[in-house]
């Protein structure tokens, strides 16, 4: 397997170049959730053996290697960008209305060149590049490339994903919840609308969802055991058409996520009671509203292991203790065949993810490759 690593890596070496322009390329001209078709077909093309099989909609699956007869090892990367305007100085940067604010364009690039340097050795097991569509957007990619068979043949599913948490360079590769389970809430409030020059008239939406927002961080601080977590957070509110009227309805949407299943019973059945108490509280009446959300991301153990050792060997700094509340539908593979998720430190200078700044250095192609690579090795050892 060392002698395979090597050969491989060295393939990779020599397309490298052709992949930090096609991640230039694929950078300038995000596709969103849903319109990944045009990123998809670029990169069915980088890769050089055909089309493949078309899933999700616009997502493809690609067999790189072997003839379709054994079970094959996938590589996955996401396809789509986010609605976030661009804030860099790049010649290639986004200059629309999306970019790639979370890495997607680097884990494209470097699944391309490992996929297509695969073809040039001998893999012992085939390889099937997954590239996934919806992966940012409410109707998850992943569920449906599972729903619709596209799991079928595949006994493994590898990827690595950008993260600036880490340390520039170190790569994590830990068993067990990585990242966390995650479903999406809204928050409705009922009041009285009214003239805010006669409060006593009216009963307040406003102040009532202001008092349900304050009081649904309880949520993660007294519910759950703090040796695991929850993060309850409240990203969007809307009330009221003027400055002057009290609104009868207000309305706030945001987040749930925990590493526990057990957690998110417990954290859902905690934040009915807190919206429907506080909101008859302020004389008001308050509902609250989940989305189907995605599972926890739980790495396989001996994949885990075997990948932080090949990338040790390859002289990488590796953490085996670093997990995210961030959420991923990569969880909905774990159901379904052996799955490892890594993450690429990048540092915290290259901004947050989701950040308008957020823009990798071109070495994290490699440096995710050599991810992807390792996490193929363990797979077949």
């Amino acid at each position: 397997m060392a002698d395979l690593i090597e050969h491989w890596r060295a393939a990779i070496a020599e397309e490298l170049p052709a992949a930090v322009e096609l991640r230039h390329e694929l950078h300038a001209n995000p596709r969103v959730s849903g319109e990944e078709g045009p990123t998809a077909e670029r990169i069915v093309r980088a890769l050089g053996v055909g089309p493949g099989k078309t899933v999700a909609g616009t997502g493809r699956l690609v067999p790189m290697t072997g003839d379709g007869s054994r079970p094959a090892i996938a590589l996955r990367t996401e396809l789509d960008a986010l609605p976030v305007q661009e804030d860099t100085d790049v010649a290639w940067r986004a200059r629309g209305p999306a970019m790639h604010a979370c890495g997607h364009d680097v884990h494209m690039a470097a699944l391309a060149v490992v996929a297509r340097a695969a073809t040039r050795i001998e893999l012992p097991v085939p390889l099937v590049a997954l590239l996934q569509p919806r992966e940012e957007g409410p109707q998850s990619g992943a569920w449906d490339v599972v729903e619709e068979g596209g799991m079928a043949g595949v006994e493994a599913v590898v990827a690595a994903h950008c993260q600036p948490q880490l340390p520039a360079g170190t790569i994590s590769a830990v068993a067990g919840p990585v990242n966390a389970g995650s479903c999406a809430f809204e928050v409705e409030v009922r009041g009285r609308s009214g003239h805010s020059g006669y409060p006593h008239t009216v009963d307040d939406s406003v102040l009532a969802l202001s008092a349900v927002v304050v009081a649904l961080q309880q949520v993660g601080a007294r519910r759950i055991d703090p040796t695991v977590g929850v993060a309850c957070m409240v990203n969007q509110l809307d009330a009221g058409t003027t400055y002057n009227v009290v609104p009868g309805r207000a309305v706030a949407r945001g987040s749930l996520r925990t590493m526990r299943a057990s957690d998110l019973d417990l954290a859902r059945a905690a934040m009915r009671s807190i919206v429907e108490g506080v909101a008859s509280g302020h004389g008001c009446v308050g509902e609250i509203r989940f989305a189907s959300g995605e599972p926890a991301l739980v790495n396989d153990a001996v994949l885990a292991a075997g990948a932080a050792e090949r990338l040790a060997q390859m002289g990488h700094p590796v953490s085996t203790d670093f997990r995210s509340f961030g959420s991923d539908d990569f969880s909905y593979y774990v159901q379904h065949a052996r799955s490892l998720m890594m993450f690429v430190g990048t540092g915290t200078g290259t901004g947050g993810l989701h950040a308008p700044t957020y823009l990798p250095d071109d070495r994290y192609v490699s440096v995710v490759a050599d991810a992807l690579v390792a996490g193929y090795a363990a797979a077949v050892t």
